[in-house]
């Protein structure tokens, strides 16, 4: 099925012609196979559109242990494809690109993070869920950005803690629940590399603009932010708030969701330090498009496969954030 030019692209490098109604084609093979494409809030534009499901990562994991489809193809990065495929192995996991990894989880390798645990063994182990399937396994509960500060809050108070990948988000929640969890040193290359510079002369030149931001952002970028959240938790802010316009410091693609929802406001994405587009790209996120979507569909490759044994170890400590995230109503 495939070959030896698609396993070294890490994609289906079929050539697609251009008279070719991608969309049209992609919703037949859809209905062909019972698939359904889940899309994070990063992808482009026109993957949000045709996408049966949009979300954060814990909605995408939600939605992954609730369908009914035979074939997810997952447009993400390789972590979400895996969180899946761990939540839902009888089903088939597609990814458009192997190559659509996450700085983030690469920060975290697991020989170093388990070597790191064998130095601290009476520590409970809460992992970001940008991370691999290695690393799930080692921990003892997933969170994400949306549900981190509630899950941490329900652990004993005298818990030693170990929080990784992310040093932001970890800082982020000790400074919210009064905890002093230990850190891995891990970051996003997106949420590392907003310019503060560059967003406090947007609040310049914009006043009545609210600075609203992610908080796997750095601790200043948070100090001057009017609200701090999820992406699911920004999109829900901004579509209450009576504000008119926000510098967002997150992926530019929640920017697409966020004017869906409130066409008559604005939103201005915060800029990066070393860019002159104005925007702040994960280059990862962006390697998905819908040609590769649509050659995944028909040649149902790539596929997310894990050995049995990794997979139940990092079960455990997903099912339990969905239990966690389920019980507190999350």
């Amino acid at each position: 099925m495939n070959n030896n030019s698609w396993l070294k692209a890490g994609y289906v490098n079929e050539p697609v012609s251009k008279d070719l109604n991608l969309v049209d084609e992609i919703a037949r093979l859809k209905r062909e196979k019972n698939a359904v494409i889940m899309a994070h809030y990063y992808q482009t534009n026109e993957i949000q559109d045709i996408a049966d499901f949009i979300g954060d990562s814990l909605a995408l994991a939600q939605q992954a242990a609730k369908t009914s489809a035979d074939i997810i193809l997952l447009a993400g990065v390789h972590f979400m494809g895996e969180t899946a495929k761990i939540i839902s192995p009888s089903k088939k996991v597609l990814v458009p690109d192997l190559n659509a990894g996450c700085s983030l989880a690469d920060s975290c390798p697991r020989d170093m993070f388990e070597t790191f645990l064998k130095k601290h063994p009476d520590h409970i182990v809460v992992t970001y869920v940008n991370t691999s399937a290695e690393i799930k396994a080692l921990s003892d509960v997933v969170v994400t950005s949306t549900n981190a500060k509630a899950i941490v809050d329900s652990l004993p108070k005298d818990a030693k803690i170990i929080f990784g990948p992310d040093r932001n988000l970890g800082n982020y929640i000790n400074s919210v629940t009064g905890r002093d969890m230990l850190l891995w040193d891990g970051a996003c290359h997106v949420h590392e590399k907003f310019s503060l510079e560059g967003i406090l002369q947007l609040k310049k030149e914009f006043p009545q603009a609210q600075i609203i931001a992610h908080p796997e952002c750095k601790k200043p970028l948070l100090l001057v932010s009017d609200f701090v959240g999820s992406t699911a938790a920004l999109l829900k802010y901004v579509s209450q708030s009576d504000v008119q316009t926000f510098i967002v410091a997150t992926e530019s693609g929640i920017l697409h969701q966020m004017q869906l929802a409130q066409p008559h406001k604005t939103f201005i994405p915060a800029p990066p330090v070393d860019s002159t587009c104005g925007c702040n790209d994960c280059e990862f996120m962006k390697l998905n498009t819908l040609s590769k979507i649509y050659n995944t569909l028909k040649f149902e490759w790539p596929t997310i496969e894990l050995e049995e044994s990794l997979r139940l170890k990092a079960l455990g400590s997903i099912e339990k954030m969905l239990a966690i995230s389920n019980k507190l109503g999350l």
